[in-house]
């Protein structure tokens, strides 16, 4: 199964600006919106391949690593 990241912002913020804020970083699977812990996402926001989980400078959803490392051979 695919994986990617995607971001979710700071309050206030979007993906539609450029720049915006990072908040957390979420693993979805495939090319989707809903987060593994079960948050929905901007379809707008910034994706990272998921070969980038644990390199990004922000904080990443303990919940979503967890699941994503059960599922990651």
């Amino acid at each position: 199964m695919e994986h990617e990241m995607r971001a979710e912002y700071e309050e206030g913020s979007s993906g539609r600006v450029a720049g915006a804020p990072v908040k957390i970083w979420h693993m979805v699977r495939g090319v989707g919106t809903v987060a593994m812990c079960g948050r929905e996402l901007d379809a707008d926001s910034e994706t990272r391949p998921a070969d980038d989980w644990g390199t990004v400078e922000v904080p990443f959803c303990h919940s979503c690593g967890a699941m994503y490392l059960r599922e990651v051979p």
